[in-house]
């Protein structure tokens, strides 16, 4: 009968250090970085180009720092929208098309399923802390410079 209860208790124990090491594995997932110029502010924004990472995006991440980000390239203009299943962070995300113009910018709150779409086919998306584009008065019609072709 004692053997019973331990038996659980290690199972227990396995089932929570494969979860952690799931945990471990989506939050360690490496993107390469580039430098993006808005106006005179420079981001560093990991990149998202296939769909694997395009999926994985900022989920799970606990913080970003302020001029950080990630931008989503996708193959060829078209109609994105954006969600935040399992992202934790409040974000911004810019629309941009493939001129590099921001068409659209919209404000996503952490963990919901909320579409946030672009109001025309665009190419990249760029995801910000929350407020980073109000604060620093950049705004649909101006452009991000840098972006992966």
């Amino acid at each position: 009968m004692a053997l019973f209860p331990r038996y659980f208790r290690m199972a227990a124990g396995c089932l929570a250090l494969a979860a952690s090491s799931i945990a471990l594995a989506q939050q360690a997932t490496k993107f390469p970085v580039i430098s993006l110029n808005a106006g005179m502010y420079v981001i560093r924004a990991e990149v998202a180009a296939r769909d694997a990472e395009r999926q994985q995006g900022l989920m799970f991440r606990e913080k970003m720092g302020a001029n950080e980000g990630m931008v989503f390239l996708f193959e060829a203009p078209a109609g994105v929208c954006m969600w935040m299943k399992n992202t934790l962070i409040p974000l911004s995300v810019a629309f941009i098309d493939e001129n590099g113009q921001i068409v659209n910018i919209e404000d996503m709150q952490p963990q919901t399923l909320d579409s946030h779409c672009a109001r025309k086919p665009v190419r990249y998306a760029l995801e910000m802390n929350q407020g980073w584009f109000k604060s620093k008065n950049i705004k649909p019609g101006m452009r991000i410079e840098g972006l992966p072709r």
